[in-house]
């Protein structure tokens, strides 16, 4: 099968090439949303205007390119989890190449020299995954082989529970894609026919080809006069062997004033141990002292590389089990900018198997983290610790900066905030295929004084999420003054894009909770069991009211379910105010949904709804929702 259709997915930056843009494109088209192309620099953003983060790369679909192939596209309902390839594919379509000479080709439209590919091929018979290669062409010209794995995909079981999937084979899957990356050994112009082919050599029974990015990475950043290397304490690029200890000491010595900066140059360095404080009065079964007052600085999140082998439930004399042998543990006053992390975790929970954590700890004030690529951890970043972790070291994130974050491939949650933080910010960043909320902000219990230590006045601003595998794009589970702002969110596999919501025990929602300017595309779908249909956006007030709540200036697009559905719960959604907002193809619901047991009211101003499976604005029989403007409301059975 062989095909030249145009992309029709609504990312920003729709081109006329096959190509989805993501990216600092200064001549792309814009979306058929009407979301304007990217500009030339972040500073350069119109802020009101502009979707996603700005990023660097530029993204194509596979089934938006020429190719020989098989084309897979997701059922009606976008069934996930029993082995459903095209439910867990950006688009909800990706190509499959099953025989040697297949292919996926397609015209870049920027210089290049670096690739990343989102893929899948089998698991091992017996599960780990196994080790394949795919090969790379540019203008027909053999470039090289892509190394691609399966080692950090396929979960298995029929729960939904994460904690019971396994890494042992079975008959239902899930979490099917994973990414391989490679820098170039030279740059290649726009306007190459970049061809990934299955070449003799290339013996995986099977390879499934979703997207592929193509980026123009600078060269390493040259050292900075006041930072101190890591080789100076003993550390050796390249050449497998662990370098924690001359990290650690390295990261010490900064702590200690004896020099001003750490400098981690670009190669690959192993990491074996969490980077944090030592502990000499053994304040507890398990060392959560974070580091402080450092700054560590890399070549570029491409050039710069910490990874670890070991597995972290394999590690032994790590700080925490759950928190794993990879990454840092920060307390307060710490800048990390300009690397790259990579965990060795296979799995959430299950046996004691943890998939360990890049970046946690309390992170406290003055701490900025910037172009930090994570990837294969269970979380990418827990900012939080709870009060009765050495009360002594109290002190929630405020003020907490993360800008330019690239997050991929984890088991759990991209970024949470929790434990009382407040004033905090995650800014032009991108997730993909996170296993839990992509970025959340979960106001918990476990803090010093519950009537103060609620998380506040957060924002997510200009993020571009995609594919999480499971959970939501942006969840917000209580707190006050807390804002998500001009997101881009497609191809939840199962939840909401966004979702408000009280469960998990959170302290309450109050003040204000705001919603403005974010596009949603094929977001929502079924969960537990498949009995729970979620909306792009659902309001979940599970165990007590959700207050407050505004969303603006919204555009849902092609959502699996509802466009806008609140949920039924202990609690009441009061007074919500939805203004200018789009609401097109909900694909197997209602533009705006309230089931049987909601209770609230919501107030419609220049709402526009269309294409609904089962009716524009749908109050269920039971609920004594109330929903006023906007288009007529049916009180009916779904």
């Amino acid at each position: 099968m062989k095909s030249k259709h145009l992309s029709r997915r609504l990312l920003p930056g729709v081109g006329l090439t096959g190509l989805l843009v993501v990216g600092l494109l200064p001549a792309t088209s814009a979306s058929a949303f009407g979301v304007p192309a990217k500009a030339d620099a972040p500073s350069a953003r119109p802020a009101a205007a502009e979707r996603g983060a700005a990023l660097p790369y530029t993204e194509y679909e596979a089934e938006a390119a020429d190719y020989d192939g098989t084309l897979l596209t997701a059922d009606p309902k976008r069934t996930f989890g029993h082995t459903n390839f095209a439910s867990e594919s950006s688009g909800r379509e990706s190509v499959r190449l099953d025989s040697t000479g297949q292919f996926v080709e397609f015209t870049s439209t920027g210089e290049a020299n670096s690739i990343v590919v989102r893929n899948s091929i089998p698991d091992a018979p017996g599960g780990g995954g196994i080790d394949a290669t795919l090969s790379l062409y540019a203008d027909g010209a053999f470039v090289q082989k892509l190394d691609l794995s399966s080692k950090h995909s396929w979960l298995y079981g029929n729960t939904d529970d994460p904690e019971s999937l396994t890494n042992t084979p079975q008959t239902d899957a899930r979490r099917l894609f994973d990414e391989s990356h490679a820098l170039l050994e030279k740059s290649y112009p726009a306007g190459t026919k970049f061809k990934l082919q299955r070449d003799a050599g290339d013996n995986a029974s099977f390879y499934i080809v979703d997207l592929i990015d193509l980026e123009q990475v600078a060269p390493p950043a040259a050292k900075p006069a006041e930072c101190t290397s890591i080789t100076e304490y003993g550390a050796v690029p390249d050449d497998g062997n662990d370098d924690t200890k001359a990290i650690q000491d390295a990261v010490t010595a900064d702590q200690n004033g004896d020099i001003d900066c750490v400098w981690i140059p670009a190669g690959q360095w192993r990491q074996e141990q969490k980077i944090l404080t030592d502990d000499p009065q053994n304040q507890g079964q398990y060392n959560q002292i974070g580091i402080s007052d450092v700054s560590i600085r890399g070549a570029g999140m491409w050039h710069s590389q910490l990874y670890t082998l070991t597995e972290p439930q394999n590690a032994g004399g790590i700080n925490h089990p759950h928190e794993g042998n990879f990454g840092f543990d920060i307390d307060d006053n710490t800048q990390i900018s300009d690397i790259a992390i990579f965990g060795s975790g296979r799995i959430r929970g299950g046996g004691g198997a943890e998939g360990g954590v890049g970046l946690n700890g309390r992170f406290g004030q003055n701490t900025r983290i910037t172009n930090v690529w994570i990837e294969h951890a269970n979380v990418g970043v827990w900012v939080g610790r709870d009060y009765d972790n050495i009360p002594a070291l109290w002190g929630p994130a405020d003020g907490l900066e993360f800008s330019g974050m690239r997050i991929r491939n984890t088991y759990a949650d991209g970024i949470n905030f929790t434990n009382g933080t407040r004033n905090s910010r995650v800014d032009n960043s991108s997730f993909r295929t996170t296993g839990d909320d992509s970025l959340a902000i979960w106001a918990n219990r476990y803090v010093k004084d519950p009537a103060v230590d609620i998380a506040h006045d957060n924002s997510f601003t200009n993020n571009t999420i995609q594919l999480p595998w499971r959970a939501n794009g942006i969840a917000m589970y209580g707190g006050y003054g807390n804002k998500a702002q001009n997101n881009f969110i497609a191809d939840t596999a199962n939840y909401p894009g966004i979702m408000l919501a009280t469960d998990h025990d959170p302290l309450p929602f109050s003040g204000e909770t705001l919603l403005t300017g974010n596009t949603l595309h094929r977001t929502g779908g079924a969960f537990w069991n498949e009995d729970q249909e979620f909306g792009a956006i659902t309001i979940f007030p599970a165990s007590r009211d959700i207050t407050g709540v505004k969303i603006r200036d919204t555009e849902i697009a092609d959502s699996t379910y509802d466009g806008i559905q609140f949920k039924n719960g202990g609690g009441n959604v009061p007074d919500v105010e939805i203004s200018d907002v789009t609401i097109d193809k909900s694909n197997n619901g209602s533009g705006i949904l309230a089931m049987g047991g909601a209770r609230g009211s919501a107030t419609l101003t220049g709402v526009t709804i269309s294409n609904s499976a089962e009716g524009d604005v749908l109050v269920e029989p039971g609920s004594s929702f109330v929903i006023t403007g906007g288009p007529g409301t049916t009180r009916a059975a779904r």
